[in-house]
């Protein structure tokens, strides 16, 4: 029986290098010049803290930090952008957290989008990862191929494919 695990993880060095990034690339632009910016990476519970004079240089920093992100080879799934900017007397500041692992709803979904794709393997959640299992390679890899086509919203990974 072949078999391989999807996975939702953020290498955690590379996300730093990316943050070190854009935070140079923001400190050299002219536009941001004099301007009070703060982006800071809590690397324990895996979110960006992120300070700017205006919603809009917020957004500009988030868009550089995207852009440098994929260029490192990071997702920009893993940027929860879902919580607002809020005024903070004279900043505006965001919290970004980054999905690390499948929750459990998502992997339920997933699992849902396997067995409606109709192919012959068997799927099991394991805490924030999903097993895939089937007798030929062939179908493990039309899984993988399917699930490149779907919005999950998250990052996934292909790792420890054994046959």
């Amino acid at each position: 029986m072949a078999s391989f695990d999807m996975v939702s993880k953020v290498d955690l060095q590379t996300l730093d290098n990316a943050v070190n990034i854009v935070s140079k690339e923001i400190t050299n632009r002219f536009d941001f010049k004099g301007a009070h910016v703060v982006i800071d990476l809590n690397k324990k519970d895996f979110k960006l803290n992120l300070e700017a004079d205006s919603e809009m240089k917020l957004t500009q920093i988030i868009d550089v930090l995207i852009s440098r992100s994929m260029k490192q080879g990071l997702a920009a799934e893993i940027y929860d952008l879902t919580k607002e900017p809020h005024q903070s007397g004279k900043v505006t500041k965001q919290e970004i957290p980054v999905r690390n692992g499948i929750k459990q709803e998502d992997a339920k979904k997933i699992v849902k989008l396997i067995k409606d794709s109709g192919l012959k393997v068997q799927v099991a959640i394991m805490d924030d990862v999903i097993r895939v299992t089937g007798k030929k390679i062939d179908d493990l890899q039309d899984v993988i191929q399917a699930s490149k086509s779907w919005d999950t919203g998250i990052a996934l990974q292909f790792v420890n494919m054994k046959n």
